[in-house]
């Protein structure tokens, strides 16, 4: 049943201290837009909730009215999950406080602050909490997934240091979730998505980090392709733990540090990310120009702050947006022909395709200490990510993103999917990303806390 009248919405407004939207509302159309633009979906109401109360509230509103529930934290989800048709949606965006301990080395975080509001507050203090690479990014979503970034070799996923969580299951109650309370639903929340229930609240361990890392970035063009990608492998390979490498095909961004004549060119880069002394980076660079010298090169210091904001412009909210990713063991020269064979074929300045090294404190977690799918063996992530201004650039790199993909299907390992990369919740790709015995253990969790499939406008794990 959806709601046709404001009584319905009226009902809700009585019950909680936050506004409750509905689709007559002058800001509806604002209320229920998306950071993917490509996604264009109506719900029945918008409760914008202001607490945990207010959360269990809507949540027991939804189940007595028969409407479907989606959760909106950053709202940055591809596939658009925290919006349905006719589906109640719950918005966190105003549960955004970060509160920092500086002694303990721990900060507590809204369910629906964005990492640019957790990076500012911890910076203060030169500290942050392993993240992704772009600012707007809700804490939530990322996190609930894995959580992979720029601090993943030194500190391991946003997961592996979640300490606590605050969260309001189907049944309507205020539960928290950690290594002594809840310990099943702590560990499912760990890689498990937003299969069970809504997050109102995080509790992470801090990590000394900056204020000032090290940035470097060589580019090259795409006829470099196959030189650059050994390269990498080979860098990668012995890399010190305090340097991250995110490995890029894309094209020069038109900013001032990039020569006028290389604007907008296609090519590959290797975005070099120092966390610790100068002369380390440096080394590190300067082995990468003299193997292969670069067409241009970007070396500077900044804030760790803006490290997390570089990426913000090319992925803002407006654009139409599809993604794939996949795990491969190595950058193998068959990984390798794929993608110097595919990487001219995207059609969007801005889409990109994305290798993150995994290995370090990422691999020295034990595989079933959490739920995160894809195994901890050292390896890479690759993203495959359209990006677009307009709907016909999509409908092309859609198809570049899926070809991709395809052809990249035999060289990835047998270890799960990202779950963060899926932007369907097809049931056999679900099951493939944990693999069984996760699988199994995940229903059985959701079996316990969800039995009906309240939430499952994710990457939903069905109960038994």
């Amino acid at each position: 049943m959806t709601p046709s009248t404001s009584n319905t919405a009226q009902d809700l407004r009585h019950a909680i201290g936050g506004l409750v939207i509905a689709p007559e509302d002058a800001d509806y159309e604002e209320a229920r837009r998306v950071w993917n633009a490509a996604i264009d979906r109506r719900p029945a109401l918008i409760a914008r909730c202001t607490s945990a109360t207010d959360v269990t509230t809507a949540v027991s509103f939804a189940v007595a009215n028969d409407l479907e529930v989606t959760v909106r934290g950053g709202a940055h989800g591809i596939g658009g999950p925290a919006v349905a048709e006719g589906a109640l949606m719950i918005d966190l965006s105003t549960l955004n406080g970060v509160i920092v301990d500086p002694e303990s080395k721990r900060v507590r975080v809204g369910g629906g602050a964005l990492f640019g509001d957790l990076d500012a507050a911890t910076q203060q203090y030169g500290l942050a909490v392993p993240a992704g690479l772009i600012s707007h990014t809700g804490v939530g979503g990322l996190t609930l997934g894995g959580g992979m970034g720029w601090l993943t070799r030194r500190a391991g996923l946003s997961i592996d240091n979640l300490v606590s969580a605050q969260i309001v299951t189907a049944d309507g109650r205020i539960r928290r979730a950690s290594a002594d309370e809840h310990a099943d639903l702590f560990w499912a929340i760990r890689g498990g998505g937003g299969n069970f229930g809504v997050v109102t609240e995080f509790e992470f361990r801090l990590h000394e980090v900056g204020p000032i890392i090290q940035l470097g970035l060589p580019f090259w063009g795409l006829e470099q392709g196959r030189d650059v990608l050994r390269l990498a492998r080979d860098v990668c390979a012995t890399l010190p733990p305090d340097i991250n490498i995110v490995i890029a095909g894309m094209n020069a961004p038109p900013a001032p540090f990039v020569p006028k004549e290389y604007h907008h060119q296609p090519g590959y880069a290797m975005v070099v990310v120092g966390l610790g002394a100068p002369e380390v980076h440096e080394a590190v660079l300067k082995q990468i120009r003299e193997e292969l010298p670069p067409l241009w090169e970007h070396i500077t210091p900044m804030p760790y702050v803006a490290l997390q904001q570089m990426l913000d412009e090319p992925n803002a909210w407006g654009f139409h947006n599809y993604d794939k990713g996949a795990y491969v063991d190595d950058i193998s020269d068959e990984v390798i022909d794929v993608v110097t064979d595919h990487l001219p074929r995207k059609n969007s300045p801005l889409s990109v395709l994305l290798f993150y090294r995994l290995d370090g404190r990422y691999s020295a977690i034990a595989d079933d200490e959490t739920a995160f799918s894809g195994g901890r063996s050292p390896k890479y992530a690759i993203f495959m990510i359209a990006i677009c201004p307009t709907p016909q650039l999509l409908d092309a790199d859609r198809a570049w993103v899926r070809s991709t993909w395809e052809a990249l299907l035999p060289y990835t390992t047998q270890t799960g999917v990202y779950v963060n990369a899926l932007t369907t919740s097809e049931e056999a790709r679900v099951k493939a990303a944990y693999g069984p015995a996760k699988y199994d253990r995940l229903v059985r969790i959701k079996a316990k806390y969800d039995p009906a499939n309240l939430f499952h406008h994710n990457a939903n794990i069905r109960p038994s």
